[in-house]
């Protein structure tokens, strides 16, 4: 199939995707009671939050246990860990997890990552995680990590993928948790890490969003033209693997009967205007594997030792 015909057709079926109700997958999981999210002020240390979090994960926990999802309550309780640093949960529906690897408060550099499709409260420990966890190891001491999966990620295979919608919702939410970090350390060198459909959340809140740098990796796009077009003072990066499929997903941006559909162009071309960095062979799950190109570019890249 020549390139031209591999275009049409997958466009066909994005608009096919577009246009259809939404029943697979809408509801899942959602019917699991969870106890209310904790409601913190704003002078809640990230001390205070992480006790209270731990309090509610735990009892989230109890809950999926009588309600007799066993892999939900097991989950949850390896969240309710001492050792982990959780700034913001909320157990309801496809779940809301914001962790922390390493010393908020003291640290000199704070990576917060945005990821893309499929991430929620029963995948969270999975890659996003554990690329989380590399990326500190990668950083040493005096970095912190951010986690967050502070909005509801849309399904790969599903219609919401397609679109800014979720985007859209999940912007002012990421500029106020930047804004919520910068109370906690205001003299910390800030990035935000932003993969595959999170960089299309990172676009739409590009516009006034405190940091350094943005950095998209694996993107079907962040909904602007060019990298001046996203309104941000930060130097904003693109890496993309060798084997990445989303290299063969059309960058468009149209309006099918009445739908916004597409992301807009794609960000690693050098019409974009960003910085390009090295990506190595690896696929779309694999930028923060321990070990690889695109995670020493990266934590690079956090720590300002790159032009």
């Amino acid at each position: 199939m020549n390139t031209n015909r591999l275009r049409r057709t997958l466009l066909a079926s994005l608009v096919v995707a577009a246009v259809a109700v939404p029943v697979s997958g809408a509801a899942t999981r959602a019917g699991i009671p969870a106890p209310a999210a904790v409601v913190f002020d704003a002078g809640d240390t990230p001390q205070a939050r992480y006790a209270a979090n731990r309090d509610a994960v735990a009892e989230a926990a109890r809950t999926a246990e009588a309600h007799g999802d066993r892999r939900r309550a097991g989950r949850l309780r390896a969240l309710a860990a001492a050792d982990r640093r959780l700034l913001a949960f909320d157990g309801h529906g496809t779940g809301r997890i914001v962790e922390v690897f390493g010393d908020l408060e003291r640290a000199r550099r704070i990576a917060v990552l945005v990821p893309g499709s499929d991430v929620n409260l029963d995948t969270y420990g999975g890659r996003f995680r554990r690329g989380a966890a590399a990326l500190s190891a990668e950083l040493g001491p005096d970095a912190a990590v951010v986690a967050w999966l502070g909005y509801d990620t849309p399904e790969t295979v599903g219609p919401e993928v397609l679109t800014p919608g979720r985007a859209d919702e999940a912007a002012p939410e990421l500029r106020a948790f930047m804004g919520l970090l910068r109370s906690f350390n205001p003299d910390a060198r800030m990035s935000a890490l932003c993969h595959s459909y999170g960089s299309a959340v990172c676009g739409r809140a590009a516009r006034g969003l405190d940091v350094t740098d943005l950095v998209l990796y694996g993107s079907p796009g962040t909904g602007a033209d060019t990298a001046a077009g996203l309104g941000t003072a930060a130097r904003v990066w693109v890496g993309r693997g060798a084997d990445d499929w989303i290299a063969r997903v059309p960058h468009v941006d149209v309006e099918v009967f009445g739908t916004k559909l597409g992301l807009g162009p794609d960000p690693s071309e050098p019409s974009f205007g960003a910085r390009p960095f090295a990506a190595g062979d690896g696929g779309h799950g694999d930028y923060l594997e321990a070990g690889t190109v695109p995670l020493r570019s990266i934590a690079r890249i956090v720590k300002g030792d790159v032009a």
